[in-house]
């Protein structure tokens, strides 16, 4: 019987290493060995002499810029719905219905938003109803945050309900026994103790919104220009694989260094805690 458990876990680990080689290992290895070719297939450190031009060093800084604000917007929307979500009576069917949106097609939710935010879409029409008249809101800054929130907002409202789910009640009011008030309360017990799942849901948010390409398409009308969009530039328009490599090798770079400063802060609150 042992014996016949140890060949299974064997396999499975097998299996595992197999996948992990073939479609992680594999593709980043990739990555950094074309980064060190340019455009003519020559082996040069021009693409990494490039990215440090301030074209490129502001499209970072811009990206990341982005990134932030999706996070935070999603942040502050996504943490109050998900704490009055644990107070609902039927809490597992609203939960359902704001996950709903997310098996929708990404590309069939954002041709939904240029119909909605078009000229002659449903939000102008409000807002001649209204006296404001029609806005240019299609193809700018907001359309683009606004449409990331909405697409990245279930993956953020997730984790933070089930860290305030597994909240013991009893701490809660034990703070209030003790004379605490309920923001005292939510500062010094509740957030505190659902820090994993913040930090769970800025790693969701944060590290995808930081390659957006699609999106910066279709509803900033490339009027945002972001890593991911460059990296699609280069290797579907301008053909240079070298120079996407690149590109795609500090965006590596960056998601793994969001993963630790996030992973040593949810270390260290709950040190503090």
């Amino acid at each position: 019987m042992n014996q016949t458990n140890q060949t299974a876990k064997t396999v499975y680990l097998t299996t595992y290493w197999i996948w992990i080689a073939l479609f992680v290992v594999a593709p980043l290895v990739l990555v950094v060995y074309y980064s060190f070719f340019d455009i003519d297939g020559n082996l040069s450190l021009e693409n990494y002499q490039t990215f440090f031009s301030s074209t490129y060093l502001s499209m970072t800084l811009s990206s990341f810029w982005y990134a932030f604000l999706i996070t935070f917007f999603s942040l502050l929307v996504g943490y109050p719905t998900a704490y009055l979500l644990t107070k609902t009576k039927h809490k597992q069917l609203w939960l359902l219905l704001i996950l709903l949106p997310s098996w929708i097609n990404l590309l069939l939710k954002a041709y939904a938003f240029l119909g909605i935010f078009g000229t002659y879409g449903i939000t102008n029409q409000f807002l001649e109803a209204i006296g404001i008249g029609t806005k240019q809101i299609l193809f700018t800054d907001f359309s683009f945050v606004f449409v990331s929130v909405y697409i990245f907002i279930p993956f953020m409202i997730l984790p933070i309900y089930n860290a305030i789910e597994k909240l013991p009640p009893s701490l809660v009011y034990a703070s209030r026994d003790l004379g605490a008030s309920n923001w005292t309360t939510f500062r010094r017990v509740v957030f505190p103790l659902t820090l994993d799942g913040v930090k769970s849901g800025i790693q969701i948010v944060f590290i995808p919104a930081l390659s957006l390409f699609m999106i910066t398409r279709l509803i900033a009308g490339n009027r945002v220009i972001t890593l991911g969009t460059a990296i699609e530039q280069q290797f579907l328009v301008t053909q240079n694989w070298g120079m996407g490599s690149t590109i795609a090798v500090f965006l590596i770079l960056a998601m793994v260094l969001v993963m630790v400063i996030t992973r040593d802060w949810g270390a260290k609150g709950a040190v503090r805690r």
